[in-house]
């Protein structure tokens, strides 16, 4: 079972660079408006322009797409040499925004330093396309790795809603018997229940890159209809577990997700799985996009995670 140390939820813990960087992140986007109240074009926009509150991460040389059947594509980031396995990345971005290219920089690291190739998956956006589209677009990129991949173990991971879709791709490949070449996954501050955990709901308006508001309209953006967010398709905390493969969860303590990531943890472990919990004082939603030592921290022990499942 993951150990969970109180001492690391204390405000004593949080290192004095994070306090700073969370002060000033907070007034910085107290300035702007709420991203669940910005047309989701003109935030789509912005991150393609490398404007908004996170650091460019691409698109870089290195990294190329490739086109697979029916319109879709996956973005490359190969190994150096031959590669020891594949990491199929899923992106972040509420399940709204966010695409491949924009995480060359993450993945061009770990595709030096786990020695894997990089595939991150396309997949397409709410709320133009509702789910189980999303589901559907990962399947078609995790069948074309497969087969351009035959025999390499794979570890498939992502952050934020890409958290989410890996896990919700596990149970999908499970029920059809088909996660016989996953060595791992890694689970980085996901949401696992979009009908929404106490840490979400009780967390306010607070704008630290996420608040209840903004949540509650990337859930709505994906699953318009409420009843439908207690499926355990959509929400894998409620899901059986059994069967699945050792999995890392990160999470940072000032994140609102914060419950979903220790409740699933816990539930991995329960089923039976081996699970790592990572937990880091005072990290912000996807603090890992920032120049910080827990961010640092936080990409080792990923690329880490990878090579050892590798």
């Amino acid at each position: 079972m993951p150990e969970i140390d109180p001492a690391l939820f204390a405000p004593s813990a949080i290192e004095p660079e994070t306090v700073e960087f969370n002060r000033e992140l907070e007034r910085s986007l107290a300035e702007l408006p709420p991203t669940h109240l910005v047309p989701v074009e003109e935030t789509r926009a912005a991150r393609d322009a490398g404007r908004g509150i996170f650091p460019p991460g691409g698109p870089l040389e290195g990294s190329d797409w490739r086109a697979l059947a029916g319109g879709r594509r996956v973005r490359l980031s190969p190994a150096d040499g031959a590669p020891r396995g594949i990491y199929l990345h899923i992106h972040g971005g509420g399940w709204s925004l966010g695409r491949p290219s924009h995480y060359d920089r993450h993945n061009q690291t770990i595709a030096a330093e786990a020695g894997a190739t990089v595939v991150s998956a396309e997949y397409r956006l709410a709320p133009e396309h509702r789910w189980p589209a999303q589901i559907e677009d990962l399947r078609a990129a995790f069948d074309w790795v497969r087969a351009e991949y035959p025999g390499l173990p794979i570890v498939l991971g992502g952050e934020s809603a890409g958290a989410h879709l890996a896990a919700c791709l596990l149970i999908e490949l499970r029920a059809h018997g088909r996660l016989d070449r996953i060595a791992g996954v890694c689970l980085n501050y996901g949401m696992y229940d979009l009908r929404m955990t106490a840490s979400v709901a009780n967390w306010g308006p607070r704008q630290l890159i996420l608040s209840t508001p903004t949540i509650a309209w990337f859930v709505a953006n994906l699953v318009p209809d409420a009843a439908g967010r207690a499926a355990p398709a959509v929400s894998p905390l409620l899901a059986d577990l059994s069967g699945m493969p050792p999995a890392l969860f990160q999470i940072g303590t000032e994140d609102p997700l914060i419950d979903d990531s220790l409740m699933m943890a816990a539930r991995w472990a329960g089923a039976g799985r081996q699970a790592e919990l990572a937990i880091y004082p005072g990290g912000v939603h996807a603090f890992d996009n920032f120049d910080l030592a827990i961010a640092a921290r936080f990409r080792a022990r990923q690329i880490e995670f990878i090579a050892g499942c590798l």
